[in-house]
């Protein structure tokens, strides 16, 4: 089947990342078009937090306000151990002094905004869903997408373009043509998401982190205000378990409460009764805690990777989405500055792949609850009378600031 040229640039994926491009090149008159795999876009998952740095590539793309307006902006973030004691707090988002929010958010709202905002810009005819890649082929001018219908597995026309960028995912079949033999890295950490009704937590604004790793991980933030006329909060949660000698799960699939609601059986707290307010969960999924080795490159002449097809990091951090955001708006500038869209997949490689490689060992070794891991091990994993006996504040919040600045948004960057 012979193919035409149809795109200066084609986008596989049309999640955060494959978005973010597509919105960022138009705004830079710059023809694309996306395959999704996905036979139509629904409103999937649970929450997501959009940090600072991710809000500022958003609002460069005219979808601050939105995303800001249907979610939650957090106040502050507050780090528990698993006896409900605070350990340390922080102001957040513009509380912080950044200019930018900080806000939990749906991630099909955030999704469906986004979508929404690609179609009316660039047009349907230039986001085609239903479409799986199942082969990429290149040659002295061009590159070849080869594609089948999702639902029905038939062939459909090649797309002919310039330059492709794999935006599919960290199953990404694009990345998996140049590493055919790579698999996800997985430590043995699982983890469940899902979502409850429920009144406000302290100020209904706070990010919250309670106990660690080493033995179970609570994270609790809410998304969506007031959602029955009564105060009331859709709040998402993360649990992460160590389950020592399990096989990976598979991704995104229902979760059970009861495959870990046993770690949480004695948290009852004066602020919250965690069993309780698991048992109240309105969904759950089921993902394995994996990431993947950083690769020496992206760009193989006319394909480069973004996003989690680029640099899949640890579901934790908050940093997934920014990262991806982040990809798009440079790659972006750079195809605006010259016409050689080879050599700019390199200048884009270039740029970002040794940074976002530090933001992948950091999320495994040093991840933003490295505050509750280190206090787990300087008290013992036993309750405390006076936290400073251990550790000062001066010293969690240099913890705080230095994963920050590693991650791209210490407020000296982004005020």
């Amino acid at each position: 089947m012979a193919a035409t040229r149809n795109t200066e640039i084609a986008i596989v994926g049309g999640g955060v990342g494959g978005l973010a491009l597509a919105i960022g090149l138009h705004q830079r008159g710059i023809d694309c078009r996306i395959y999704e795999i996905a036979p139509e876009i629904k409103a999937l998952g649970v929450g997501i937090t959009i940090l600072p740095h991710a809000m500022r590539e958003l609002t460069g793309l005219g979808l601050g306000e939105a995303v800001e307006a249907a979610g939650v902006a957090n106040s502050e973030s507050a780090f528990f151990n698993r006896f409900g004691q605070l350990i340390y707090k922080e102001p957040r988002g513009r509380g912080a002094g950044y200019a930018y929010p900080e806000v939990g958010i749906h991630r099909g709202r955030l999704h469906r905004i986004m979508y929404e905002a690609a179609l009316k810009r660039l047009g349907a005819e230039r986001i085609l869903l239903n479409r799986r890649c199942i082969d990429v082929e290149q040659d002295d001018s061009g590159a070849t997408l080869l594609l089948e219908e999702t639902t029905t597995g038939s062939t459909v026309p090649p797309v002919r373009a310039d330059i492709v960028i794999a935006c599919d995912g960290v199953n990404s079949l694009v990345r998996r043509h140049f590493y055919p033999d790579e698999e996800p890295a997985f430590e043995g950490i699982n983890t469940w998401r899902g979502v409850a009704r429920g009144k406000p937590i302290f100020d209904g604004r706070t990010y919250i982190r309670i106990g660690s790793i080493k033995t179970a991980k609570l994270v609790i933030y809410p998304i969506i205000d007031n959602v029955d006329g009564n105060g009331t909060q859709l709040i998402n949660w993360t649990v992460e378990a160590p389950m020592a000698g399990r096989a990976k799960n598979d991704w995104n699939k229902p979760g059970r409460l009861e495959d870990f609601l046993f770690y949480y059986d004695a948290w009852h707290f004066d602020w919250l009764d965690v069993p309780e307010f698991l048992r109240h969960s309105e969904t759950i999924l089921e993902y394995p805690m994996v990431d993947k080795d950083p690769v020496p490159r992206w760009t193989f002449g006319r394909i480069t990777f973004l996003g989690d097809a680029a640099h899949p990091m640890y579901q934790r951090g908050s940093n997934g989405a920014a990262q991806a955001l982040i990809d798009a708006r440079v790659l972006a500038d750079i195809l605006k500055t010259t016409e050689d869209r080879v050599a700019a997949l390199k200048t884009y490689e270039n740029a970002r792949l040794a940074t976002t490689a530090k933001v992948v060992q950091t999320n495994r070794q040093t991840p933003p609850d490295f505050i509750n891991i280190k206090v787990e091990e300087l008290t013992g994993d036993r309750p405390f009378d006076d936290l400073d006996k251990f550790i000062s504040q001066s010293e969690l919040r240099a913890l705080s600031d230095n994963y920050k600045r590693i991650a791209g948004f210490g407020r000296e960057d982004l005020v």
